[in-house]
């Protein structure tokens, strides 16, 4: 399916004005949609985890990518070409993620799947921040800094032990007891994301009255299809994220201010404590 199979013939919609208003009446209409629905998932993205601190990928000046090519150092075939380059890449980022807390915003959507109102966290984030906040339920599609794995042997090992063999090889590549190199257990380019998390991420999107979608582009996929099994099932679609999306125009509410505010807004609306 794709957003044209939703659309009808030539994938265009007319803008309904559905998702027009102010802030604070979209944010009252949210809270009522939540209310009335069943079944509830979220899907985050980078801009969920800015404010604490990790900067998102595409950003001028300021994104991941911004002065580094991706291909070259978070391509699975970088990995494999020049692990030195790959780690002294990787491992100044985990460094960054490891010790960043959670913001509000992560804190809201754990207090909603507290109260009964949210099914599940689909992440594309690595950062494990969710987890931290007291989600219970989180599908991280795209992995997590929490272990790194062996190719050759599979074996595995929590961040911490990561980081110590890093430190303690004169090339700064973590190494398995068998002697080859340790990759993340991110999704790197070039990599397929893992199956039973993605299938888990797909039966709760085909099933949800309504997803939150949480400081996404909506651009990557094939996360970005999981919307589409939302609005092909029937359900509705809220999107709170400042930049634009190709989803926009079929967002029942689209939200473009601060993630932060905009979800300690729809707690207080919502009157959970």
């Amino acid at each position: 399916m794709s957003i044209a199979d939703v659309s009808g013939a030539g994938g265009e919609v007319p803008r309904s004005g559905r998702g027009a208003g102010n802030p604070a009446e979209l944010t009252l209409r949210l809270a009522e949609l939540i209310r009335k629905a069943d079944s509830i998932v979220a899907l985050t993205g980078a801009g969920i985890s800015v404010p604490s601190g990790i900067p998102d990928f595409r950003s001028p000046g300021s994104g991941v990518w911004a002065n580094v090519d991706p291909m070259e150092v978070a391509h699975i075939d970088a990995f494999h070409r020049d692990p030195q380059r790959f780690w002294s890449f990787y491992g100044e980022r985990f460094q960054t993620l490891e010790d960043k807390q959670p913001n509000p915003a992560h804190q809201v959507l754990a207090d909603l799947e507290r109260a009964g109102l949210l099914d599940a966290v689909i992440t594309q984030n690595i950062d494990r921040l969710h987890g931290r906040a007291g989600s219970q339920q989180v599908i991280e599609v795209h992995g997590s800094i929490a272990s790194s794995s062996c190719l050759q042997c599979g074996g595995r090992y929590p961040i911490a032990e990561v980081r110590a063999r890093q430190a303690s090889q004169t090339l700064g590549v973590p190494l398995c007891d068998c002697g080859e190199p340790l990759k993340p257990d991110v999704v790197l380019f070039g990599e397929m994301l893992p199956f039973a998390a993605f299938a888990r991420a797909e039966r709760l999107a085909a099933a949800a009255d309504l997803m939150l979608c949480v400081g996404s582009s909506l651009e990557v996929y094939p996360v970005a299809g999981l919307p589409e099994l939302t609005l092909g099932s029937g359900g509705k679609l809220a999107i709170l994220t400042q930049g634009s999306t190709p989803f926009d125009r079929f967002a029942t509410v689209r939200l473009h201010g601060d993630v932060v505010e905009e979800l300690e807004a729809l707690r207080a609306a919502l009157e959970l404590a």
